[in-house]
C-alpha cells in the first residue's frame, strides 16, 4: 500500500505470514525442538485462524502438514513426497514452509489487487464528466 500519511506505515497481512515463515527457517536450521515447534504452531495455527477462520483450507493443509501429511492438499512435487527414511520431523518442517509459502503467495496477490482497487482517482466531480 502506499504510504500516503508519514505518521502512518501500513501493516500488511502478509508480514505476519513472513514474519512465522522467518521463525520457521530459524527453527529449520536445527533438529527440531518439539516445546518450540508446538509454540510455533499454535501460533501460526492462531494467525491463519484470525486471517481466514477456522473452517479454511489453509488452516486445515497448516494442520496437516504439523503431521507431515500435506503432500495431496497442496500438490507438492513428487520428489518432496517419497519417503527418503521417512524423517517425518524434518519433512514436517518442510511442509510447514511450503505450506506457508503457497498461503503467503496467494495473499500477496491478493494484497496487490486491494492496492490496486483502492488506489483510485482522487476527484469529487460526479462519474462520466
Amino acid at each position: 500500500m502506499p504510504n500516503t500519511n508519514a505518521s502512518f506505515s501500513p501493516r500488511m497481512r502478509s508480514d505476519e505470514l513472513k514474519a512465522q515463515i522467518e521463525k520457521l527457517a530459524a527453527l529449520d536450521h536445527r533438529a527440531p525442538v518439539q516445546p518450540m515447534l508446538l509454540a510455533f504452531d499454535s501460533e501460526t495455527e492462531a494467525l491463519l485462524v484470525r486471517l481466514y477462520g477456522d473452517s479454511h483450507r489453509y488452516v486445515e493443509a497448516y494442520k496437516y502438514a504439523t503431521l507431515a501429511e500435506a503432500e495431496a492438499l497442496v500438490n507438492l512435487p513428487t520428489s518432496a513426497q517419497e519417503p527418503m527414511a521417512r524423517d517425518l520431523p524434518k519433512t514436517a518442517v518442510q511442509q510447514r514452509r511450503q505450506v506457508l509459502l503457497g498461503i503467503l503467495t496467494e495473499m500477496t496477490d491478493m494484497e496487490a489487487k486491494e492496492v490496486g482497487m483502492l488506489t483510485g482517482e482522487d476527484r469529487e466531480d460526479p462519474p462520466g464528466l
